[in-house]
Parts: structure tokens; sequence; C-alpha cells
């Protein structure tokens, strides 16, 4: 079907570009302890993209048959913006593990075992625990008038849990989760099971704020306030508006000389990971921050056009929208050596005064680019000499990313993956802390 398409893309239009993608999914899910619901869906489309007159069009559609998609995506080009886009070649694409047949296989009462089991483990009296296990069964091709045909199966499962206290006004929640293409064996579960715990039991006791420009422990969790910043101006997007501060700033120096950021779609086991992006683009290995210094930025094949560029193959696509840049798996740091032992990373230790973050409150809002922050906390603790002393409430943590990172007190031993995303936890001196 999409072959037919391509071909006839041929005739019709100078160049084009199609994408199928078939996803299956699989929930279950426990509320306060029970199975509350088990589903299945499945969905499928193409996007097509064409290239006529020096515009770009563009279609989706999820029937079976593709109809008058070609006449739509051609309709749509007469109206669309004038872009040098140029479709990639045929290339050898790497080797990536994306598919498990155990986890694709998996039946219906395996998954909700792992719900059952985390649910018995995880529960707390006066507690509620909820619970959900997910998993995909995918298959994705891209096909291009330039010669590309590449396609490849994905798997994934992702298990997430939270347990939550009500104690009057006060409203504990604790969460983590699982993720990869492979279904938890009994060393992922544990690790789940003790995460909530290591965090669950210091927080039931409170401490108060402290004030100042203190030091602070951002946890793998925690990161998201400072990382987002970068991720938004890594973007080749963001560089053709003109709002990157990292625009002009590629060779420099400019953060702590051990700071890394790496965008990795190879690597094996990871939901994010791919061999070809959604426009055909082999996958490969793109160093970001390279020991404190800017080496480059992230483009699809549109923005890489404007820039005068080349596709660093992070385009993403879905069914009825034009493709746009997306990360794979970022890597943060140095994975090498880094096993999680504590909480924290081991970074409490030699505090004298501080907090450790694991949770923000309004990440995402705000000039987020600019890269200042101001949240109050979700779920953070109090270290003092050393030791975590309590959880604490009423408190903001504010700063500036740029600033902040060109000064970092250390890094944590507990490295690890969090979605698509793997990092250990980070202590920044002179953060920020008000009481609320």
């Amino acid at each position: 079907m999409i072959e037919r398409l391509i071909d006839a893309a041929r005739a019709r239009a100078d160049a084009a570009d199609a994408q199928w993608h078939r996803a299956e999914r699989t929930s279950v899910a426990f509320e306060s302890g029970r199975l509350k619901a088990c589903g299945i869906a499945e969905d499928a489309g193409i996007n097509l993209r064409v290239l006529h007159q020096g515009r770009v069009g563009i279609a989706g559609t999820t029937a079976t048959e593709p109809g008058d998609l070609l006449d739509r995506a051609l309709a749509s080009a007469a109206l669309g913006e004038t872009v040098p886009l140029v479709f990639p070649p045929a290339a050898p694409l790497p080797h990536v593990p994306t598919y498990s047949r155990a986890t694709a296989e998996a039946s219906l009462d395996q998954l909700t075992a792992i719900g059952a089991e985390l649910v018995g483990r995880v529960a707390r009296a006066g507690c509620q625990v909820n619970v959900s296990v997910d998993r995909e069964v995918m298959e994705t091709r891209l096909v291009n008038t330039a010669g590309v045909d590449a396609g490849y199966p994905g798997a994934a499962i992702s298990v997430s849990v939270d347990l939550t206290r009500f104690a009057g006004d006060d409203v504990l929640m604790v969460y983590d989760g699982y993720t990869g293409i492979e279904l938890p064996q009994a060393a992922d579960l544990d690790a789940l099971v003790t995460s909530i715990e290591r965090r669950f039991t210091p927080a039931l006791r409170l401490a108060k704020p402290p004030e100042g420009a203190l030091p602070v422990v951002f946890t793998p969790a925690g990161l998201s306030a400072i990382l987002l910043p970068l991720e938004q101006a890594l973007s080749g997007k963001a560089v053709l508006q003109g709002i990157s501060p990292l625009a002009d700033k590629v060779g420099r120096r400019l953060f702590d000389e051990r700071f890394s950021i790496v965008d990795d779609p190879l690597v094996a086991g990871r939901v994010s990971s791919r061999p070809v992006d959604d426009e055909g683009v082999p996958s490969r290995t793109v160093p970001l921050i390279e020991n404190g210094v800017v080496r480059r930025f992230v483009y699809d094949l549109e923005t890489a056009a404007r820039a005068g560029t080349t596709s660093t193959g992070h385009g993403i696509r879905g069914t009825f929208s034009k493709p746009r840049i997306g990360f794979s798996n970022l890597i943060v740091g140095n994975r090498n050596g880094a096993t999680e032992t504590s909480f924290g990373g081991g970074l409490a230790s030699g505090l004298r005064d501080g907090l450790i973050v694991d949770d923000l409150i309004g990440v995402g809002q705000g000039n987020v680019i600019g890269g200042a922050f101001s949240h109050p906390v979700a779920l953070a603790y109090r270290v003092q000499d050393s030791e975590i002393t309590g959880r604490v409430k009423e408190a903001a943590v504010a700063g500036n990313v740029y600033e902040l990172l060109k000064r970092i007190g250390g890094f944590g031993n507990d490295g690890r993956w969090l979605g698509s995303r793997w990092s250990a936890s980070l202590l920044l001196e002179g953060v920020s802390v008000a009481r609320r």
C-alpha cells in the first residue's frame, strides 16, 4: 500500500515520503490496590509528505486504504511553505535492538501479575497504591522517492507505581516507574520497590525548610527543571527562531568540564532507540555538550534545510502532523561506573545544610529556554550534617541553569534510566531556597 502511494507521488509531485505506523497497546490499571481496568487498543496510520513546485504539503489517514491521500497532500502543498527540502537516499542502517518477543507475546495474565505483585509489595496501612502496566507492540515503515525503504518492529513496556498518604491537609505522594523493551525481571521490580521505600519512609517526618543560597541535590527525577532549558536550547528550531541562548556558542566551554549531554538512539533495550528516524535518516550518536563545551544542535530535514546544514536524524512524526524535531535517548554525564547505592546518590554526605529535590511543581511553565527557574517543591528533603532529617513543605527553589551548571558540586552514584533519559543525581551549589 505505501509503495503504491509513493509510486503515484513520483508521477505527480517532485518528491515525497510516507510513513506507516501501527501500534497495539495493552493496559492494566490498579487503583487503590484493586484491579480497575484492562484494555487493548490498536491504531494504524499513514503520514504522507509531498514536495511540489518547491512547496511542502502534508496529509494523513487512519483508513486501511489511502484513498485520496495524495490529492489532499498536493492540495496542502499548493498553500504550503517554500522549503528547500531534500529527501535522503537509501543508506545502510545501524543495528539496534528495538523488539522483544517475550514482551510482545506476554499474556494479559502475565501483565496483571506484575501489577498485582507490586501492589502487594508497596501497600502500607492508611495509604493508597496505584499501579499501571502498559505494553505496546509497534511496527514502523518509511518509504521515499529517493530510494529509502526502511522499517523496524518495536516493543515496549512501562510500569508505574504511586504510593499516596492523606493525613489531614498533608498529601504525600511518592512514585516511580520502569520502562524498557524487555519484561521487568525480579531485580527490576526489587529496584522499583526499594526506590519507593527509600523516599517514602524519610518523608513521613516533616522538617523546617532552610533559607538562603544553599547546596541542592537534584535527583534523576528532580532534574527536569535543570535539563528542560537545555533541551529546548539545543533544538535547531530554537536556533532558527533566534531564541536559543546557545545559538552562537558552538565550540565554547559554557559549563563545568565534567558536564556532558549525548543523544543516543542506538542504546540497546530502550524504547526510544531506533535504526532510522521518521524521515529516513539513519540514526547515530550525537554529542550535544561535551566536557562542558557546546558541540551541536539537533535537526530534522526541514530545520536543517532552512539552516543550511544536514539532519542529525531527529525527525519524528505523527499521522496527521508534519515531522518535527524530537530527541531519542538523552544521556547526561558519564554512564560508566555509576551504580545506584542510596537515595541522592551519596551526595548528602558532607552537606552541613541543604536540600534533596525529587519533584517540583510547574516545570515547563514560563520562559523556560532562558534558563531561569522558580518552582515550589512537591517532594524535597532537608539535609543537616549529612543526614536526611525529613520532608520539607512550603518551600521553593530558584536559580539560573546556565549559571548553576558552571559550578557543579558533584555527580551521584545513582545513575539510572527514567523513560528516555539517563542521569545521576546532581549537586548544584548556590541554589536559592525560600520558605513560602
